[in-house]
Order: structure tokens, then sequence, then C-alpha cells
């Protein structure tokens, strides 16, 4: 992997938003990933929603827990 991909892959977790209720998610992108602070993951994660394919009703959003960077803001 080249080093600038792997850059801007690291960094993009530093940019993405924060929802508090996954409804909250209007237009969710193909590749986009959101944040969502529900209370859903275990202590210490938070729920990582991601666009990650188009169908023919539209974008499939893929969720998971991840570990949870930084500090919380409210």
């Amino acid at each position: 992997m080249p080093a600038s991909l792997a850059f801007w892959l690291a960094t993009t977790a530093a940019f993405a938003q924060t929802v508090s209720r996954e409804q909250d998610i209007v237009d969710l992108r193909l590749g986009q990933r959101v944040m969502v602070d529900d209370g859903s993951c275990p202590a210490g994660q938070i729920k990582e929603v991601q666009g990650s394919q188009m169908t023919a009703e539209g974008v499939l959003r893929t969720r998971k827990c991840i570990p949870r960077l930084g500090t919380k803001k409210r």
C-alpha cells in the first residue's frame, strides 16, 4: 500500500462525523463513515456506520464497533 494512501486512511477517522442516533444519518454516501454514539457498543468503543455498497434501493449500510479514539465530546 502506498504511504500516501495509508496516511489518508489513518486520517479519515479523525474527520468522521459523530451523531447520537443512527436515525440522524440522512444521506449516507458510498464510502462515507459516520460514528454513532448511541451506547450500543461495549465500553471504550463506538459504532461506525459505513456506506459500503450500492444497491437498487440505495447505499447499503454496514455497522461495526470500533475502538473509541480520543475523548468523548458533548
